[in-house]
């Protein structure tokens, strides 16, 4: 079992994003970049939708995720020399789908939303040992905005809703209301 998964099965995550225990490993500065890179992910890909949701409506939008997400994920990744991602439970494209770590990351994202906590402020990392190499993984939750809801909320139009089915046959990442965890931004380093 990898060190990670390990430590999140024992219940030992803190509120505040560390692992007990590792905490003093993790350079503060890994931390800030990985915010830094999240929060540039997150901006990027918010404008984008906001323009064209305003221009073309939802399905526009829809489009523009499909192909600007991935697109401000590689370069982040290519700029930073990292692993930058989306994930959630209940991904849209099933090649976001949690792996073992990020999975519990966000089931213990669920239940301190379930305890209070604001999603907007949840983050957590950890030193995981992965196959004999150490890698500092870091998640940012994803809060559904009221933006979200046209697509990923519990009304979905009949037009947009075939119109994913198209794109996205397997889609689970719709029923969202408005402050729900939509996902988390994942990011890998080596270390």
């Amino acid at each position: 079992m990898r060190l990670a998964a390990c430590v999140l099965s024992c219940g030992l995550m803190l509120a505040g994003g560390s692992i007990a225990g590792l905490a003093e490993e993790v350079p503060q500065a890994r931390i800030e970049a990985s915010r830094a890179v999240a929060a540039s992910f997150a901006g990027e890909l918010k404008e984008a939708l906001t323009k064209e949701m305003a221009a073309s409506g939802p399905i526009g939008a829809v489009d523009v995720c499909k192909s600007m997400a991935p697109e401000i994920a590689d370069r982040a990744s290519e700029k930073s020399g990292w692993e930058v991602a989306r994930t959630s439970l209940k991904p849209r494209n099933s090649g976001n789908a949690p792996d073992a770590w990020e999975a519990e990351v966000l089931q213990a994202f669920a239940a301190r939303k379930a305890a209070g906590e604001d999603p907007a402020k949840m983050e957590t990392w950890a030193i995981v040992d992965d196959g004999g190499q150490k890698r500092f993984r870091y998640m940012k939750a994803i809060p559904t905005a009221s933006l979200c809801l046209a697509c990923h909320g519990t009304s979905i139009e009949p037009e947009l809703r075939a119109h994913l089915d198209r794109l996205y046959p397997d889609d689970a990442a719709v029923g969202y209301r408005e402050g729900d965890i939509r996902g988390a931004f994942t990011i890998t380093q080596p270390m």
